[in-house]
């Protein structure tokens, strides 16, 4: 389940989803104020269509470039009034330098952009046949207003201009010098626009192609001009795919008129620039369903990763806003996020339209895009936008306008009654149109006595009109004396009214002044407790870290002793082993039945000896002794077995079988690839062990012993082989060590060297019993037990028995 703003069903007309989502934004340009609104969805899920709509029923492009139009219509100034600059700015120019442009422009042979009286081209004209008139209420009277529209894609992370008058240029391939393409598919792309930052941190597109339009037949004609480059391919999810982003965006110009309500101020701190883009977004697809191949794939590739990149950004927003981190947001990471960079950062505000197809096949990428929409509602960007002031007196442009209509009816009127009176306008008709001609005063006769009288007649008419013109004058005057005096005391009044109006919007800004004196001493008290609760929280803080240092040290200082201890343990183990078998070595050489064996030994000895003794003394004298031969030599030890022998295969102690000491232990034998084998009866093994040619720190953390097999030449050529042995225990680090406690030598000896008797002296010396104790088989008989790593070295033990 995901919950949205608005959720709008299959059935619903554009018209509902524009005054919902799409009208808001055109009131915010309308006063100054950017907007962004994007169209999201999987292919094939209908965000073109929610864009540009269908005959007869057109979308929110064209239903916003109605809106706009129906609201700035009758205050849209002239041609080449707003002057865009290079620098994502605007200029504005007097009345003569636009009628030039004007004048030049028609005289160039370009063909002229559709206005009013032209015929619409049908195949767009229903499109934008609404019969809504929507508008803004309370558009500004004194502003005067121009659009812009622009129109760029992004495709495979570039951006190109669907307005330039340029051919198309495909993609093509790269040519090494041999005049063949390159093999490794390298394309050499069209030249892209560049992205660039104004003054007001701002992103816009260098050298993008605007056109002033002045109507929505107009803007929507330039679209559509531009929606036939848009690159679109057939795909197995879309016979119309959109193989890139589109951005449409309109562009709003507005400048206060001066005092007398006739022309643009010229003054460019009070041109408000805003604009509106319109986004159609490529939809995310996956290419197993596609079954996309050569650009296809790539177009794809680079759709997905822009749109990765859109995510990403909203996510960081939305983890910086919920958390306070101050992390980088990717905006430079894709084309699309970078041209939109101010809109995230707060520059307008920004809504989505998540489109959603129900087919099954769509469910898991339906499932994501919705994932992200939900999402993105927790960012929130919009922030106020200062509109400059112009001080001027509002409602001057119908004013003056009406001022003018009445000053031309008057101009029309003049000459004509002031008042109602009959005789007053006969009398002005009179002195205007009636005058008197003077007759000929020219005396010819001295009795000429008509001229005289004539003249005087008319002098007479003339001296009445004058003194009637006089009297119509003074009345006049005194009319508008009167009129003055009622004038005068009117602005008294006013002033009077007014004066009265300041004194209590004085009383008023008095006490809000004082107010905002409460406030600031209010705000100098809580700053002076913050800056003491921020001492007391830098104190707290620096004996948290002094604690913490100490803890640290005394727990470094515990887990020493404990390492100390550990090793002096295995120290006293080792001596106490050592200790135990040497008195076990004493305690064997010493032992009663060792005592008794030797005993014995030595009076078999002695009866031999007695025996001898006998023999010699119960001899007659008078007979020479004859020497021994071999013969008999040889059945010596035949007459001495008539004596008791000793005590025969008894060992001398209790012989201990050589196995490990770690027995129930787990070892790691460790045995390199280059050992040899030592063709000897001991050799070393150890049950249940874990062999390796490598020590491994999964083999050493399944086991608590290590053992390894170390070989080499000795002195007298032969091979030694000597197993180094220790304990296995972990590290604080989480890793595994070994602590070696002893190491056992195996060396093989050849018996060279030493001589055999090979027959026996014909006097044997006193001593030759003991000397048989020496003799090669006796020394063949003899085990050799040795334990290895005793600071006394060595220790040998002999067990021998007679052959």
């Amino acid at each position: 389940q995901y919950s949205f703003k608005e959720v709008f069903g299959t059935l619903v007309v554009q018209k509902t989803l524009f005054d919902v989502v799409a009208k808001p934004l055109v009131e915010d340009l309308i006063r100054g104020k950017n907007g962004l609104l994007f169209t999201y969805g999987v292919t094939g899920s209908g965000k073109t269509h929610t864009m540009t709509g269908s005959p007869g029923d057109g979308g929110l492009l064209p239903r916003c470039l109605d809106m706009i139009f129906n609201s700035i219509g009758p205050f849209q100034a002239k041609r080449f009034v707003f002057k865009l600059d290079d620098k994502n700015g605007v200029d504005v120019q007097c009345e003569v330098d636009a009628l030039l442009e004007r004048q030049k422009r028609d005289a160039m042979p370009v063909p002229k952009t559709p206005s009013g009286k032209r015929q619409i081209d049908p195949e767009f004209a229903d499109m934008i046949n609404v019969q809504d008139h929507c508008k803004v209420e309370e558009v500004d009277e004194d502003n005067v207003y121009s659009v812009f529209v622009s129109y760029i894609e992004i495709y495979n992370n570039y951006i190109y201009d669907l307005l330039e008058e340029n051919p198309f240029e495909p993609i093509k391939p790269k040519w090494n010098n041999c005049n063949t393409p390159v093999r490794n598919g390298d394309f050499i792309p069209p030249q892209s626009k560049i992205l660039r930052e104004d003054q007001n941190h701002n992103m816009y597109v260098t050298g993008c192609t605007e056109v002033e339009v002045k109507s929505t037949e107009e803007a929507f004609e330039v679209f559509w001009r531009g929606q036939k480059k848009r690159r679109i391919a057939n795909t197995q999810l879309n016979r119309e795919s959109s193989r890139s982003h589109s951005v449409f965006i309109i562009k709003l110009a507005q400048a206060p008129l001066d005092a007398d309500g006739d022309n643009v101020l010229q003054e460019k701190e009070q041109i408000t620039l805003s604009q509106l883009s319109l986004v159609d977004l490529a939809g995310s697809e996956r290419t197993n369903r596609t079954k996309a191949e050569g650009s296809r794939l790539r177009e794809a590739g680079n759709i997905n990763q822009s749109l990765m990149t859109l995510r990403t950004c909203i996510e960081v927003l939305r983890e910086n806003q919920m958390y306070g981190t101050n992390k980088m947001v990717p905006y430079r990471d894709s084309k699309l996020t970078h041209l939109f960079k101010n809109y995230f950062d707060g520059e307008g505000k920004v809504r989505m339209i998540v489109c959603v197809n129900p087919k099954a096949e769509d469910y898991e990428e339906s499932l994501q895009v919705m994932r992200f929409a939900e999402m993105t509602q927790e960012v929130e960007v919009a922030r106020p936008v200062d509109k400059p002031l112009c001080g001027l007196t509002p409602g001057r442009r119908f004013k003056n306008q009406a001022f003018r209509e009445e000053l031309s009816r008057r101009l029309e009127m003049r000459g004509g009654p002031i008042s109602g009176e009959t005789e007053e306008q006969s009398v002005s008709e009179t002195f205007l149109q009636n005058f008197p001609p003077l007759p000929s005063c020219e005396l010819l006769d001295v009795n000429d006595d008509q001229t005289l009288p004539k003249l005087i007649e008319v002098l007479e008419k003339r001296h009445k009109l004058r003194q009637m013109l006089t009297e119509e004058f003074a009345k006049n005057v005194l009319a508008f004396k009167t009129m003055l005096q009622d004038f005068d005391s009117s602005v008294v009044s006013k002033e009077n009214y007014i004066q009265g109006k300041l004194s209590e919007k004085e009383k008023t800004i008095a006490g809000q002044k004082t107010e905002l004196e409460r406030l600031e001493k209010k705000i100098k008290t809580l700053e002076y407790k913050i800056e003491i609760l921020g001492k007391t929280a830098t104190i707290y803080e620096e004996d948290k870290r002094c604690l913490q240092q100490e803890l640290e040290s005394k727990s470094q200082k515990l887990q020493r002793e404990a390492s100390d201890k550990r090793r002096l343990e295995a120290r006293l183990q080792g001596v106490v082993t050592e200790t135990t078998m040497k008195w076990e070595k004493e305690c064997v050489s010493t032992s009663p039945s060792a005592k008794q064996l030797e005993m014995q030994n030595k009076l078999w000895v002695k009866d031999e000896k007695l025996k001898q003794l006998k023999a010699i003394v119960t001899e007659p004298k008078n007979e020479k002794p004859e020497r021994p031969s071999r013969e008999r030599d040889k059945e010596k030890p035949v007459q001495r077995a008539v004596s008791p022998p000793p005590v025969p295969n008894t060992p001398l102690v209790r012989l201990r079988h050589r196995r490990s000491r770690s027995a129930g232990e787990r070892w790691v034998d460790h045995k390199p690839p280059s050992n040899l084998p030592t063709e000897t009866v001991m050799q070393p093994h150890v049950p249940h062990a874990i062999t390796v040619a490598a020590a491994s720190e999964k083999a050493l953390a399944k086991c608590d012993k290590y053992m390894l097999t170390h070989q080499e030449l000795a002195s007298d050529g032969e091979i030694e082989t000597k197993l180094i042995k220790g304990d296995v225990f972990k590290t604080r680090g989480g890793g595994q060590a070994v602590q070696f406690t002893e190491i056992e030598t195996l060396k093989q000896e050849s018996p060279t060297g030493r001589k055999r008797r090979s027959s026996p002296d014909p006097d044997p010396p006193e001593d030759a019993a003991d000397s048989e104790w020496t003799d090669v088989e006796t020394r063949c008989s003899v085990a050799v037990e040795m334990r290895a790593g005793s600071a006394l070295g060595p220790g040998y033990q002999h067990h021998a028995q007679p052959k």
